[in-house]
C-alpha cells in the first residue's frame, strides 16, 4: 500500500519537475489580423478568349434510373467512357473503359474493354 501512494505522489510531481524554465525576456505572439469581408460571386467571371472552353470535350452525363439503382452513364464526343452505379444499399462504384489492351487480349473476348469495378477510397 505504500509503494502505491509513493508511486502515486512520484508520478503527480513529475510534471511540475519538467516545467521548463523560461526566460524573462518573452514577448507575446501577435494576433492574427481578421480578414475584410469579400463580396460573394453569383458565377464565376469568364475565361479569358484564348480559354474558350469546347462544348465537344465537355462530358456528357446520362443518368438513367432503374427501380431503386441510379446508373449515370459518362461520354465525351459520344464514347462512353465511364459508367457510375449507385445501388440502393451499398457505395457507388465505378466501371471505367480500359485505355491499354493487353498482348494476349482477343477482340472477341466478353468483357475485354471494361475495367474491373472500382470503388472510391478517400475523397478529398
Amino acid at each position: 500500500m505504500h509503494r502505491l501512494i509513493f508511486i502515486l505522489l512520484f508520478s503527480l510531481t513529475i510534471p511540475i519537475l519538467a516545467q521548463p524554465n523560461l526566460p524573462d525576456d518573452l514577448i507575446p505572439i501577435p494576433e492574427i489580423p481578421e480578414l475584410p469581408d469579400l463580396p460573394e460571386l453569383s458565377e464565376p467571371p469568364p475565361l479569358p478568349p484564348e480559354l474558350e472552353l469546347d462544348p465537344e470535350l465537355e462530358p456528357q452525363i446520362t443518368i438513367i434510373q432503374r427501380g431503386e439503382d441510379i446508373i449515370e452513364e459518362h461520354r465525351i464526343n459520344g464514347e462512353l467512357y465511364m459508367v457510375k452505379v449507385i445501388p440502393r444499399i451499398g457505395l457507388p462504384y465505378y466501371l471505367v473503359k480500359n485505355r491499354s489492351r493487353g498482348i494476349n487480349t482477343h477482340q472477341g473476348e466478353p468483357g475485354n474493354n471494361v475495367s474491373a469495378p472500382m470503388w472510391r477510397i478517400l475523397e478529398f
